[in-house]
């Protein structure tokens, strides 16, 4: 009888872990694991040195003091954001992460804590492209396992000539040397590869082609931790540190951002 108490109170305990890991709250842990990019300058970039920089690194530590935390980060590529999450291998992931339907099946979001758009760069010598449809026939970078391209041939109108990349800087490459003559993506990540290259030969056209929102990604169930997280956005802003990192990380650029407020969130399931 004994035995049998014993073996049911074990199984217990189990199940209640089991379910304690697909629920634990970030609330009250004293470091938070972040996943961010490695690879793209002034959003998420790992130094020769293996520390990390940018405005989603600068982000991840503000809401960690205002949540109480301590932040270590991990590197995370587009492809392996979500499954980092679902895996508890992080927990939080700020890295260019869009919220989509098809995401928020999969995981939760905070925020967004910062709206863009899709924009496109281009050589600054060519002064007579002035729109996205004077690009029309165009060769254009097509990096692996992004979709932006997908959206500016939906464009009325808009045809390309899509030239694969294996990443970005693959693709500042070859526009250096004429080998394609622009790059489309979210503005920040554009506006962080002009700003890493540091020689004016490339500009931005302020195409706005589609809005982006960007989150915070977070397990599903968590509702305590995402509230805590539209919190300390919503502080950000309020304290104009929000200003400052745009300004810090994407100053000179190009990119427009004369209108900064409080995006609008979510919500927390």
């Amino acid at each position: 009888m004994r035995l049998l108490a014993l073996i049911v109170m074990v199984a217990g305990l189990l199940t209640a872990g089991c379910g304690g890991a697909r629920t634990e709250s970030i609330l009250g842990k004293e470091t938070l694991v972040v996943g961010v990019r490695p690879d793209l300058p002034s959003l998420g970039f790992r130094r020769p040195d293996g520390t990390f920089e940018g405005f989603d690194i600068d982000v991840a530590r503000y809401v960690g003091r205002r949540l109480g935390s301590k932040v270590s980060f991990v590197p995370v590529l587009a492809s392996q954001r979500i499954s980092a999450l679902r895996d508890g291998k992080v927990d939080l992931v700020l890295a260019t992460l869009s919220v989509t339907p098809d995401r928020k099946t999969q995981i939760a979001f905070a925020g967004p804590y910062y709206n863009s758009y899709q924009d496109v760069m281009v050589r600054s010598e060519e002064r007579d492209v002035k729109a996205v449809r004077d690009l029309k026939d165009r060769r254009f970078c097509a990096v692996e396992g992004a979709d932006p391209t997908t959206r500016l041939l939906a464009l009325h109108g808009m045809t390309a000539q899509l030239v694969r990349a294996a990443s970005y800087d693959q693709c500042m490459s070859m526009i250096r040397t004429r080998a394609i003559d622009a790059i489309t993506t979210n503005d920040v990540i554009l506006a962080g590869l002009i700003r890493r290259d540091g020689t004016g030969t490339t500009r931005l056209l302020d195409a706005k082609i589609s809005e982006q929102n960007t989150g915070i990604g977070i397990r599903r169930g968590d509702t305590g931790g995402c509230e805590a997280l539209n919190k300390a956005i919503t502080r950000m802003y309020q304290d104009r540190t929000a200003d400052a990192l745009f300004a810090k990380w994407f100053g000179g650029t190009g990119l427009d951002r004369g209108i900064i407020e409080v995006p609008q969130f979510e919500g927390c399931d």
